[in-house]
């Protein structure tokens, strides 16, 4: 072939766990939802930053290390994570990945969570507790998107790896991993029902 294809960006989908994740998440549902109405300044914080929706990204961001069900949690990820590093074919050198933050985020009818990354980790990625039907996927954008400079539009029938950006559907009990550099969005959800996911970055150390 005359074509190579180099630089891939790689994302990681797969379920937690092959059993019980129903009661897991029906666990994690509740936690959230408790603890969206004691943190007050996570409420504060969202009403001007995540409009219409709560995140406790600015207030409670290490759950893992407060709350047993979020290190429960966190010990089933951090398996996920190891596999991805592994198939990234990242040189770790004898150190160990760990999380560094946890947090939650969940979006009633309208919000949305706007195009952004994750500085100061490596790998980022989220859980999904609650997913109504209809709502909104996971959308990453090509990072090389800015340097497109004067080439042309894509054609509408372009296979998804030639593609601008790509949307993993949100699955309640699905893990999706991806490296921090990796810019993504949410778009507003459109459907009456919180979409409920937690979010989480990873460092090595």
């Amino acid at each position: 072939m005359p074509v190579r294809t180099w630089f891939p960006t790689q994302i990681y989908c797969e379920p937690l766990q092959p059993t019980g994740l129903e009661k897991l998440n029906a666990s994690l549902r509740e936690e959230c939802r408790q603890l969206r109405e004691f943190d007050t300044a996570g409420r504060r914080w969202s009403e001007k930053n995540y409009p219409g929706g709560y995140t406790s990204y600015a207030s409670m961001n290490e759950l893992h290390r407060f709350s047993s069900t979020f290190t429960v949690l966190e010990k089933k990820l951090l398996r996920h994570a190891r596999a991805f590093a592994k198939t990234l074919e990242l040189d770790l050198r004898g150190r160990k990945i760990f999380m560094t933050d946890c947090w939650v985020n969940i979006m009633p009818p309208a919000a949305a969570h706007s195009l952004h990354l994750h500085p100061l980790a490596f790998i980022s990625g989220t859980y999904y507790v609650a997913t109504p039907e209809g709502c909104p996927g996971l959308k990453f954008e090509d990072p090389r998107l800015d340097r497109f400079m004067a080439a042309p539009p894509r054609r509408t029938d372009a296979k998804p790896m030639h593609r601008a950006h790509i949307t993993y559907p949100a699955v309640a009990g699905n893990v999706i991993l991806f490296e921090s550099w990796l810019r993504h969005e949410v778009v507003a959800n459109r459907v009456d029902a919180e979409r409920i996911s937690i979010s989480f970055n990873f460092n090595w150390s």
